[in-house]
C-alpha cells in the first residue's frame, strides 16, 4: 500500500502545478518531492506525471489515480478532524479506579455536580483497594492514595493526606490516653493486613509500630468500624475520619506522631500526549475540589501543621 505522505506529495503537486511550488507548501525541497513521486510510481508500476523543465502534466493513469485518491485524502482528513472535536471536548464515557472508601466518600458524592457541568460525559467508577493496570484494564485514570515511586504513568498529585492516631472516647476512658510512643505496646492498636506495621514520623524520627489486637482483617473499612467502637487505636487518614474527629466520635492519640506527609491523593493516567478531555476535565475538577488543603482537614491545622523531627 503506498504511503499516505506519498499521496498527500503526488496531490499537492497536481494542485500546485510543479513540484517546486508543491516543496514550498510543504516545506520539502524539490529533490525530496521528485524523490517520493518516484518512489510511488515504483510502486505503482507506471508512470503519473510527465515531466518538462517548466511544468508537469498528468498522465492517463495518473489523472484516473488523482481523481481517486482526491476523495481517500479527503475522507483521511474528515476523520482526523472528527477525532480532534471528539479529543477538545469532553464526552463519552470516562473509567475511573478508586479506593473503595475513598471513591464512595469524596468521589461518588460530587458526581452530580461534575454531570451537570459535562452533560456528553458518562462515568463508570470501579471501586477497588487493588492496584488495578491502569492500561491493560482499559481505566482511563485510576485514583491512588500512596507514597507513588517512579512509574510509566502519568501522575498528578491532588491533594495531601494525613494519617494519624485516633481513638474514641469510650476507649480511652476505659485504658487511658498513651503518653509515649512506647506506651502503645500496652493498648490494642488495630490494623488491616496491609497497613501493619505502623511507620510514624516523630520527634525521634522514623518509627515502626507493630499492630496487635483481638481482630484481623483485610478491611481497611472493617478496622475504622472497630476503632469507632472503641476496640483499639487506629492509623487513620484524615479523609476517613476528618468528620468523626470533628463530631468528637474520634480523638486523636499522641499528635506528636503521623504517618509519612509524601503519602498523597494521585491521579494516575496513561499518558499526557494527547490527553483526552474528558480524562482532563475530571482531573482538573477533582483538583479543584481537593486542592492543598482539602476541606476534610478543616479543622486540624493546629495538629497538622506541627513539626516531626523529619521535616
Amino acid at each position: 500500500m503506498p504511503d499516505i505522505a506519498d499521496l498527500e506529495i503526488f496531490a499537492r503537486v497536481v494542485t500546485a502545478g510543479s513540484m517546486s511550488a508543491a516543496g514550498r507548501e510543504m516545506a520539502l525541497s524539490p529533490a525530496v518531492v521528485s524523490k517520493r513521486i518516484r518512489r510511488l510510481e515504483d510502486r505503482l508500476g507506471t508512470r503519473l506525471l510527465q515531466r518538462t523543465t517548466r511544468q508537469i502534466a498528468l498522465t492517463e493513469a495518473g489523472q484516473g489515480f488523482y481523481e481517486r485518491i482526491v476523495a481517500i485524502l479527503a475522507s483521511i482528513e474528515e476523520a482526523e478532524s472528527y477525532v480532534s472535536r471528539r479529543s477538545a471536548l469532553a464526552r463519552g464515557t470516562l473509567k475511573v479506579s478508586a479506593p473503595t472508601s475513598f471513591g464512595r466518600m469524596h468521589i461518588a458524592p460530587y458526581l452530580g455536580e461534575f454531570l451537570d457541568k459535562n452533560p456528553d460525559l458518562g462515568v463508570n467508577l470501579v471501586l477497588s483497594d487493588d492496584f488495578v493496570d491502569v492500561v491493560g484494564e482499559g481505566f482511563d485514570l485510576a485514583i491512588r492514595i500512596a507514597e507513588l515511586a517512579d512509574s510509566s504513568l502519568v501522575v498528578r498529585r491532588l491533594a495531601p493526606t494525613h494519617r494519624i492516631l485516633c481513638a474514641s472516647p469510650k476507649y480511652l476512658e476505659k485504658h487511658g490516653m498513651p503518653q509515649s510512643i512506647d506506651d502503645l505496646a500496652e493498648h490494642v492498636c488495630l490494623a488491616a493486613a496491609h497497613q501493619d506495621p505502623w511507620r510514624l514520623e516523630g520527634p525521634g524520627g522514623p518509627i515502626a509500630v507493630r499492630a496487635s489486637g483481638p481482630v484481623q482483617t483485610n478491611s481497611s473499612e472493617v478496622v475504622r468500624e472497630l476503632t469507632l467502637a472503641g476496640v483499639g487505636i487506629a492509623l487513620r487518614s484524615t479523609w476517613d475520619i476528618g468528620p468523626d474527629l470533628s463530631a468528637g466520635k474520634l480523638k486523636i492519640v499522641l499528635p506528636d506522631y503521623r504517618a509519612s506527609k509524601h503519602v498523597g491523593v494521585y491521579a494516575v493516567y496513561p499518558s499526557r500526549r494527547f490527553l483526552a478531555a474528558k480524562v482532563r476535565v475530571f482531573i482538573d475538577y477533582l483538583a479543584g475540589l481537593y486542592g492543598p488543603s482539602p476541606y476534610w482537614d478543616k479543622g486540624l491545622d493546629a495538629v497538622l501543621n506541627r513539626p516531626t523531627a523529619a521535616e
